[in-house]
């Protein structure tokens, strides 16, 4: 229900390991084979000649030396715009409001004029969950949040189970109280139900399944 693209962070996650293994592996090499140090110097010696090369073929007036030094500081700095774009834009989608509707009035003319709107926050929405749910031994507590969804805002509700008792139940419980959230919008809306247990739940008296 977020608006995180889940395949791109999957593909940039899966790369940055790659790296990481392959830096990794060529440390432990050049700590444990015997040619792979001298290797690894050769090759560190090379790159630094050919960088000196590189930086005398576009030479500018000093401190700058050379265009490939602003090149790079431009790559740089437009990688870490992009970065910062790209971690703006992960998460999102929460919203405080479930349901907005606007209200309008029939005019001489025939058409619609809107005098206003009517708005069902989400936690008016949680209050009368627990209020609920509040005689409920099997329920040690309650979490409601909205998100912005493909198919319009969707409902997350999780339910912390007190030990011993029927997730089945539990279930039963919450599909009643979305039938009577959707009578109470006059719609219905797309809800996610997670039952989960946590540290209340160990400490919790037990009860048995029913």
């Amino acid at each position: 229900m977020r608006q995180t693209n889940r395949a791109l962070n999957r593909i940039l996650l899966a790369l940055l390991g790659i790296a990481l293994l392959g830096a990794g592996a060529a440390v432990i090499a050049a700590g444990i084979l015997p040619g792979a140090a001298d290797t690894w110097t050769a090759v560190a010696s090379s790159a630094q000649q050919y960088a000196r090369d590189l930086v005398r073929t576009a030479p500018l007036p000093e401190p700058v030396r050379s265009w490939w030094i602003v090149a790079g500081l431009g790559v740089l700095l437009l990688g870490a715009a992009l970065s910062a774009a790209w971690l703006a834009s992960q998460g999102g989608g929460r919203t405080p409001r479930l349901a907005e509707q606007l209200d309008g009035s029939a005019q001489a003319d025939g058409s619609d004029a809107a005098t206003g709107r009517t708005v069902v926050d989400v936690g008016l929405v949680s209050a009368a969950i627990r209020e609920a749910l509040s005689g409920n031994r099997d329920v040690l507590a309650t979490s409601v949040s909205a998100w912005e969804s493909r198919r319009g805002t969707a409902l997350r509700l999780r339910l912390e189970a007190r030990k011993g008792s029927s997730p089945r139940e539990l279930a039963d419980t919450a599909e009643q109280l979305i039938r009577e959230m959707d009578a109470l919008l006059g719609h219905p809306i797309p809800v996610l139900v997670r039952i989960t247990s946590g540290a209340r739940t160990q400490v919790s008296g037990s009860r048995r399944a029913r």
